[in-house]
């Protein structure tokens, strides 16, 4: 009987230090995120805390955020709190944190950082953003069906690399469909206002543009477009429930699956430093649904060349493809390499208005 009692016991022992191995596995992490305008129900914060909540689901894992952070001083107090507070890792998701989340990892070797649509990186920080320029394109196709002015409108944030790549890509993809096309540019020089981004939507449509989209955070230009009764198409999260009469589409963001595995890297030991830029084929940007107003041979045009991208056998940037000038700069048959893409400040042919 002790015998029995003593194998019992054993068993007993071996499966309570097995559970605990398993549960040892599972590292307890702190995960934070910055965010340069208000979560709300659309838009770019809201986009990227869809991605924070899937990752407050994940065993072992406690999040915390802080919205509407103006970037500069304050970007850098609150990234340094977030640091001081041991997080195991910190998102920084608007271009103007790159230098004050630099600055806070150098002194903070242990803690990995992610900075999203930036280009510095650390031995503890990366620098991600997502191929939405391929989304931008097929956007453009849309619109470019869609027009009958021939004038397409962009209501555009701050004229850097991010940016006009996308307003590029979403000209090109107009023009692919309709040579004829024009987009005309109109810089708002802020991510998140939406009283000044409705007044460049306007200025748009005073010029005859009958579809407008956007590079801002509100849904302020679908309104608009709405209000003077012509077609819009949304940016970073789904906008059809804003403008319903006028809402064709929108270029959106699926954060997901790029932080859930971010975390699982970094719990894992297998994260390194590096500039990471997914797209359609890892899932994380793609058109939202199209609306009843998109013709079912537009849909069909684009969601073929949507497979194409998908697949890696169309790229948006392949030559030849001139700037506004004329100048043509990237040949026949070339394909634009990243490095390019990432410092792009000129406009490629049909876009009418000033890069600056």
């Amino acid at each position: 009987m002790r015998k029995l009692f003593g194998v019992l016991a054993l068993v007993a022992l071996v499966a309570m230090l097995g559970i605990g191995t398993v549960h040892a596995a599972e590292k307890q992490m702190k995960v934070g995120f910055v965010y340069v305008s208000p979560i709300g129900d659309a838009g770019y914060s809201f986009a990227h805390d869809l991605g924070r909540q899937a990752i407050a689901k994940m065993d072992g894992i406690e999040t915390s955020y802080v919205e509407s952070v103006p970037e500069g001083a304050d970007a850098e107090r609150v990234i340094m709190n977030m640091a001081r507070k041991n997080f195991d890792i910190i998102f920084t998701t608007s271009y103007g944190y790159m230098d004050p989340t630099l600055k806070v990892a150098q002194k903070f070797p242990n803690i990995t950082f992610m900075h999203c649509s930036g280009y510095k990186t650390a031995p503890n920080m990366s620098a991600y953003f997502g191929r939405i320029y391929q989304a931008r394109y097929l956007a453009g196709m849309v619109a470019g069906k869609m027009t009958k002015s021939n004038i397409l409108g962009y209501a555009a944030a701050f004229p850097i690399p991010e940016v006009i790549r996308g307003i590029n890509a979403f000209t090109l993809g107009a023009r692919s469909v309709n040579p004829n096309v024009k987009v005309h540019v109109v810089w708002t020089k802020t991510w998140y206002d939406p009283a000044t981004e409705k007044e460049a939507a306007k200025s748009l449509l005073d010029v005859g543009a009958d579809v407008i989209t956007q590079h801002q955070d509100s849904p302020a230009a679908q309104e608009a477009a709405q209000e003077r009764g012509v077609y819009s198409i949304g940016y970073n999260s789904d906008m059809s429930a804003f403008a319903p009469k006028s809402h064709l589409t929108s270029a959106v963001w699926n954060w997901v699956p790029f932080y859930t595995t971010v975390v699982e890297k970094v719990r894992k030991g297998e994260w390194k430093s590096d500039h990471y830029w997914w797209g359609i084929s890892e899932g994380v940007v793609d058109l939202s649904p199209y609306s009843e107003l998109v013709p079912q041979d537009v849909r069909a045009l684009v969601d073929a060349r949507k497979a194409e991208i998908k697949e890696g056998k169309y790229k948006v940037f392949t030559g030849p493809i001139k700037d506004q000038s004329g100048k043509e700069r990237i040949a026949a048959g070339n394909v634009a390499p990243d490095d390019m893409l990432l410092g792009m400040t000129w406009f490629v042919e049909g876009v009418v208005g000033s890069n600056e």
